[in-house]
């Protein structure tokens, strides 16, 4: 189950608190990928904006534990603000205590702020967090977390069909 919900008025505060200091532009010398493109670097717990030839934004991730990583090229293919979170049936068998849906906003929602689906398939993103210690770290099951100053910023630059590159 999946709903695009509002930013209440105090995590909208909230976001005006956040240091800007988790993202930076830096040298991006690979020109296998064109401006708008997302690449991520799993060994680095990075995600890179490709904005200009040689250059990109580069924002700290979390990304899957190990046996839950992946590799390809993937595209934006939905955009949600707020999500409502289901959890798949891995995390659900991991973690049986979890209700079957978790509202968008609530303070318990893994999704965070904004969350970016990926496709084909829907089965990965890149989204907010509730748990913002996890960032850096191999904490997910194959998506992409983001503080959740980070991933508003993310989703105000991405569009749909954004190519997303996943490397080690």
């Amino acid at each position: 189950m999946r709903r695009i919900g509002c930013l209440g008025l105090a995590a909208a505060l909230a976001l005006l608190a956040w240091p800007a200091q988790a993202r930076e532009v830096v040298p991006f010398a690979d020109p296998r990928f064109e401006p708008g493109t997302v690449v991520v670097r799993t060994a680095e717990r990075r995600l890179y904006l490709v904005t200009a030839p040689g250059q990109a934004i580069r924002y700290t991730v979390a990304v899957g534990k190990a046996g839950k990583q992946w590799v390809g090229v993937k595209y934006v293919e939905e955009m949600q603000v707020e999500p409502a979170w289901a959890p798949p049936s891995s995390v659900k068998r991991d973690n049986p205590h979890l209700p079957n849906v978790i509202r968008g906003g609530a303070p318990n929602n893994p999704m965070g702020a904004r969350a970016i689906g990926l496709g084909p398939g829907g089965q990965y993103a890149i989204h907010g967090t509730n748990v913002p210690g996890s960032i850096g770290a191999a904490a997910s099951y194959g998506c992409f977390r983001m503080h959740n100053h980070d991933v508003v910023d993310l989703y105000q630059r991405v569009r749909i069909g954004t190519p997303v590159v996943v490397l080690r």
